[in-house]
């Protein structure tokens, strides 16, 4: 007999968004993915951060002895002043905050949720809302909320109904409130004004507001930079001491995979309880903390120019795929992009109720397959169902997630994969 799992792990089935790959990788023909399910992009860092890690072995490095030591569970002040350094960058005071490095983004939320959040105090999301969150949250024991947005037909998502969230936070009376100002999944804009509707409640009834800025800078309006950081007592009285984000070397440094984020706050004793909390992790990342400690080297000008670079990078490519698959798909619904590097595109006034965009990207993972300059091509997105709470009408059915992470020449392939394979597999079913 074998021993029992949990019954966590028992129920435990992959994230939505690692659905598509998990399923391609089955496959035994020559096709070949085009992967835009994942956050994983495809450029280079930072040049200061690429010379540092080429450097990695060479006399002068910390680690030209092969010796790899634990940093202090705070992390490097150097990595910590990097975070604060492109806050500043962004045009936000640093003066009162404190950083502590994590392992990612992703570590950041869990301890943002453990220190905030508790069995009568739940998490308050903005849904549609990233599938992360929910999976921490449910790990943690800890509830989760939504109030809703919809995606309406000129491809905008609506803020939520205040006076429904004001409502819900009565009743249910939250820990904190989750904001994504360059929203994942969604790609909408939250701008200055937005945040400060949210930061009310949150000072009325004494929730503290968490704002994801993995993607801070990537926006493409002409609004000006949007942040919890730009929310102090004279915009918003009592928002102070209140306000923690989550940073990221992820997207706007192109470094997926050094799995370096922080959590930054202007509350002492959040920082000290959170690096507490995190000595049973010992530390982050050290030779990613060195990496992208070599930010706090560059002057904030050159910062802000890597910024409108990241920004000229993606504008053009959103646009672009938005209008040749609303061309080449009559009827399709795509948000607005705003913000991040996320399309959401929704089907839903060309089928009928028995559509499931998990099973569309099944069929695109598993069977799919489009020639294009010879090659057989198949398109991997993510199914939007998970990033809802509804199990009755979830919006989610009819939508998927587009990421802008794979390379021009790939993405422009795009359009014409999701279009072929949409129609081969309505056709079929």
């Amino acid at each position: 007999m074998n021993p029992l799992l949990s019954s966590h792990f028992s129920s435990r089935q992959p994230s939505a968004i690692r659905a598509a790959q998990i399923a391609f990788s089955q496959r035994t023909d020559d096709v070949r993915s085009i992967n835009v399910a994942i956050g994983n992009v495809s450029l280079p860092m930072h040049p200061a951060m690429v010379e540092r890690m080429k450097s990695l072995g060479m006399n002068g490095s910390p680690f030209d002895s092969g010796i790899v030591k634990y940093s202090a569970t705070v992390g490097f002040e150097e990595t910590n002043q990097a975070f604060l350094h492109i806050i500043s960058a962004s045009g936000f005071s640093v003066e009162k905050l404190v950083s502590q490095v994590t392992e990612g983004g992703s570590q950041a939320m869990e301890l943002c949720i453990l220190g905030t959040c508790d069995k009568d105090r739940p998490l308050l999301l903005l849904e549609a809302a990233y599938t992360n969150y929910t999976s921490m949250a449910k790990r943690l024991g800890i509830e989760t909320l939504s109030v809703s947005r919809s995606l309406q037909g000129n491809g905008t998502f609506s803020m939520p109904d205040m006076q429904v969230l004001e409502e819900l936070i009565k009743s249910k009376n939250p820990g904190a409130l989750v904001v994504i100002p360059y929203d994942n999944p969604t790609g909408q804009y939250i701008d200055t004004s937005q945040m400060a509707e949210l930061a009310q409640l949150c000072v009325k009834y004494n929730l503290w507001m968490i704002s994801d800025e993995a993607y801070r800078e990537l926006h493409y309006t002409t609004k000006p930079t949007s942040s919890v950081w730009a929310l102090t007592d004279k915009i918003v009285p009592g928002i102070e001491g209140r306000r923690i984000s989550i940073e990221s070397t992820s997207k706007v440094w192109n470094a997926c995979g050094l799995r370096i984020g922080a959590i930054v706050t202007d509350n002492n004793e959040y920082h000290k309880k959170s690096v507490a909390e995190n000595t049973a992790n010992l530390c982050p990342n050290v030779i990613g903390q060195y990496i992208f400690g070599a930010i706090t080297q560059i002057p904030k000008e050159e910062l802000q120019d890597w910024f409108k670079k990241q920004r000229a990078y993606y504008a053009p490519m959103l646009t672009k795929l938005t209008e040749e698959l609303t061309e080449l798909v009559p009827g399709i619904i795509i948000s607005r992009p705003d913000a991040s590097l996320y399309s959401v595109v929704d089907v839903r006034n060309l089928v009928d109720e028995s559509f499931e965009s998990a099973d569309f990207v099944d069929y695109c993972a598993t069977k799919g397959s489009v020639e294009i300059d010879g090659n057989q091509y198949t398109l991997l997105v993510s199914p939007m169902g998970g990033f809802y709470s509804q199990t009755e009408n979830n919006p989610g059915r009819t939508q998927m997630r587009i990421a802008y992470v794979e390379t021009p020449e790939n993405m422009q392939k795009i359009p014409k994969l999701f279009a072929t394979l949409f129609e081969e597999y309505t056709k079929s079913n």
